[in-house]
This record gives C-alpha cells, structure tokens and sequence, in this order.
C-alpha cells in the first residue's frame, strides 16, 4: 500500500468512526485489522483481542454518545465559536472551502447536521488526498483542521471511557500534525 493509499485510509476511517457510532460489522472489521489496531495503540489491542465484540460494540456506542451527543458535537463552528451556532450554505467557512474545490456535499444524505462536522471535513481530506489535492489538502489541515481538531481531541481524552477513543484521539492528533508536516 503506498502512502497516498494509507492516507486515504486513515482519513476514510476517521470519517468513519466521527461520523455515527459504530455498528456491528465495523466493529468486527476493526477488530479483524491487526495492523489498524497495533496503530491505534497497545491497550486498544488487548481491549479488542482479550474483549467480547458485543460488550466492546456497546461500550463504544455508549461512549460515542456520551461524548459526541450528549456533552459536545464535534462540529468546528461549535467548538470555534463562543456562540455555538452553526452557519449555513457558503456563510460557512468550510462549506465555501468545499464549494471552491470542487467537493459535493449533500446534507439530505446524512444525519449529521453540519458540513463542518468532523466526520466530514475527514471526508473531504479523504477525497483530497485521493485526488492528490496537495494545495487543498495542506490549506485545510492549516485552516480548518489542525486549528481545532487537535485541541478538541486533545480536551476530549479525558471524557473517554474506553482504550479505542482514548488511543484514537491520541493517533489522530499525531496523524494529523504528522501530515501536515510531510504537505508542508
């Protein structure tokens, strides 16, 4: 797999596992990927190899919803702004960003009721980095991303009550600073 390919990779299923809590067979796939799992880290590998899947799918979701329903939404407008009102069409910083590199949001198609969400804005780093966007890509982990995303996992380990999002906050921000080191 090249790099561009674990990119896209890593983003898809940081998209993923922002966007809803995690059903059945996504928490199989995770924990059928040894080498996923070694990336997030060590606690998360005894957690999913010594675990029952069933408790370990209802610890997740009641820990996703804990944290991204119920105490914060992990939307940028929200965390960025002392208002926590979210802007609509291209009012919105990062729909405009979308809107000016050609990225097609659908908002009926989705449950999540922001395009800044961050299980979106991983969606478009996605779709950047699968079409080799570099100036695009670069540009929104500089503006967008890195300006929030690490300082709200950051703030948010605390709130996590199990190895996989705690280990995963943590692989995260050290992704995300990581490539934006190697765009810059």
């Amino acid at each position: 797999m090249t790099n561009r390919e674990q990119r896209v990779y890593i983003y898809a299923l940081l998209s993923r596992v922002f966007s809803d809590i995690l059903d059945k067979q996504t928490v199989l796939d995770i924990s059928r990927n040894e080498e996923l799992l070694n990336l997030i880290g060590d606690e998360t590998v005894e957690w999913f190899k010594f675990g029952d899947l069933e408790k370990i799918e209802e610890e997740l979701n009641i820990d996703y919803s804990s944290m991204f329903l119920l105490h914060t939404q992990p939307i940028e407008s929200f965390v960025l702004d002392a208002k926590q009102e979210s802007l609509v069409g291209l009012q919105n910083p990062v729909m405009e960003f979308y809107f000016r590199n050609g990225f097609e949001i659908d908002m009926n198609q989705t449950n999540i009721v922001s395009p800044d969400h961050l299980g979106i804005e991983f969606g478009f780093m996605q779709t950047a980095v699968f079409r080799d966007e570099r100036v695009a890509q670069k540009e929104f982990l500089e503006n967008h991303l890195i300006r929030w995303v690490v300082p709200y996992l950051i703030g948010m380990k605390s709130m996590a009550t199990t190895p996989f999002y705690r280990e995963l906050f943590d692989f995260t921000v050290e992704f995300l600073v990581s490539d934006y080191s190697e765009l810059a």
